[in-house]
């Protein structure tokens, strides 16, 4: 079955452009588009849908706003032309956050997200997540089912793959991607191109560098003002 849309923006613009890219995918089918929060919840009273592709700042009531009033919300990806709200929108369990201007392969990413969120399958090799504490991880030709609290961090080198684990350092021939859709984004936090944290194992951290378990851990420049939110705000 077709994952079920609805575009909230105030912006045509960006309706535009969202329901072309909806359009140019099987998958997905668009049920309606609103102007605004207000007729958004007023539809979702009656309607039920797969995901909501959701502006954040809009008059009267924000996307935010609105995200953190649905009781029973569906999947969420944020819209916005602003990148100050993506720490809070780990808050609301967010699937992605996409800064407009948005193209259409970071759109398809967010729907991998979001598949691999909604349909997780052990067969599938791109889908590493079978369960929401665990981990798929295929290395030396077997599948190893790695406990999501017992991952430190992860570290990509070229087409691989390490899962760093108090007992073992898993070397699995996946992408850095495949591995960050399946990872809940509340306890893991991409600090550099190379490395993914598990924020349940952090101990410190500086301007330049965290530490994970005994491990001193760079961070990348690009990522860094988004790590200092996101740290600042879970451990302040």
């Amino acid at each position: 079955m077709p994952i079920k849309c609805l575009i909230v923006d105030d912006e045509p613009l960006a309706i535009k452009i969202l329901e072309q890219y909806i359009a140019d995918l099987d998958n997905l089918e668009l049920v309606a588009s609103c102007r605004s929060a207000t007729k958004a919840l007023t539809y979702l009273e009656k309607e039920t849908i797969d995901v909501i592709f959701l502006d954040i700042q809009m008059p009267q009531i924000t996307g935010m706003a609105m995200a953190k009033s649905l009781q029973s919300p569906p999947k969420i990806v944020f819209t916005t032309a602003y990148r100050d709200f993506a720490v809070e929108s780990y808050e609301v369990n967010a699937i992605d956050y996409l800064v407009k201007p948005i193209s259409f392969e970071r759109f398809f990413q967010a729907i991998q997200k979001l598949k691999t969120s909604s349909t997780p399958s052990p067969s599938n090799e791109s889908n590493l997540s079978i369960s929401p504490e665990t981990l798929l991880i295929k290395a030396d030709k077997k599948q190893f089912v790695i406990k999501l609290i017992d991952i430190q961090y992860i570290e990509s080198i070229k087409d691989y793959v390490i899962v760093h684990t108090p007992h073992q350092d898993l070397v699995s021939y996946q992408t850095m991607q495949q591995v960050i859709d399946a990872l809940p984004i509340t306890d893991f936090l991409r600090i550099h191109r190379s490395f993914i944290i598990n924020l349940n194992h952090l101990k410190a951290f500086n301007h330049s560098n965290v530490f994970v378990a005994e491990n001193e851990i760079p961070i990348g420049r690009t990522y860094k003002e988004e790590v200092y939110q996101k740290l600042n705000q879970r451990f302040s």
